[in-house]
């Protein structure tokens, strides 16, 4: 995309980590991604919003291989990602559905532990540990829980934890607070913040809140029917949407006064 179509520019000065060029993907008669481009740089924070139906979560799972894209193409650091292993690129991508996706017949500390372990790793329940204790989890109180037996919000931790333990340099997420109320989500959100600026991650993420969008974010992507209408940072967003379903769509969250 140009300056132009974004109405911003990536931080200067870092490399790109996620593209996305010319994505389009159907789904039976649905156009869920329409000629749709996206660049993600290093150590950065795009949130994609949008009604739905847009085409976010189908976006975010291109850049993991869990959707393949009918035609554009997917770069990696660099890599077309259609040429690298599926299953290696999952372990390599931090990745937080919006269910959190623990394993209910596994422990907190073994679930947490899975992609170390699947990596071949030192110590994945070290590793475990450190990961729980990053989002907040005591490892003493909570390895040897059953998913079953935590708060939403803890079960939430768990999930952002294991998608953290092998130490990925990119995490996805798929709507991971939305199931919350208010405190509780206010309260990942904090942590999230955080540890992307501690550990310098880059992250894409999908919310149908702007407000929380616009708070985690440093560049927004407001899609509509599978196609980017705008990418730019919360202020630029603010003071220059730039089209009038992007100014619509701030107005009804109450982001921009009339």
């Amino acid at each position: 995309m140009t300056r132009q179509e974004t109405g911003v520019e990536a931080p200067a000065g870092t490399a790109e980590v996620l593209r996305a060029e010319r994505l389009s993907r159907r789904f039976g008669s649905v156009l869920a991604l329409d000629q749709v481009s996206l660049e993600v740089k290093s150590a950065e924070c795009v949130a994609l919003i949008g009604e739905s139906g847009s085409g976010k979560t189908t976006l975010l799972r291109c850049f993991n291989r869990l959707v393949d894209p009918d035609q554009g193409r997917v770069l990696i650091d660099g890599v077309e990602a259609a040429t690298l292993d599926a299953i290696a690129l999952r372990r390599r991508i931090g990745y937080v559905p919006q269910d959190g996706g623990l394993l209910p017949h596994w422990k907190v500390g073994r679930n947490v532990a899975l992609v170390p372990r699947l990596r071949g790793m030192d110590d994945p329940p070290g590793l475990a540990d450190r990961a729980l204790a990053l989002v907040g989890l005591e490892p003493a109180l909570f390895s040897e829980r059953w998913p079953r037996k935590l708060s939403g919000g803890q079960r939430q931790r768990v999930a952002v934890a294991r998608a953290l333990a092998a130490s990925p340099e990119v995490v996805l997420l798929d709507e991971p607070f939305g199931a919350l109320d208010a405190i509780t989500r206010a309260d990942l959100q904090a942590t999230f913040h955080r540890i992307r600026a501690e550990l310098r991650l880059t992250a894409l993420l999908v919310t149908h809140d702007i407000e929380e969008a616009f708070l985690l974010a440093d560049r927004v992507a407001v899609m509509r029917q599978g196609r980017v209408e705008q990418v730019a940072s919360p202020s630029v967003l603010r003071d220059a949407p730039a089209t009038d379903y992007v100014r619509q769509l701030l107005l009804r969250a109450r982001v921009i006064a009339a």
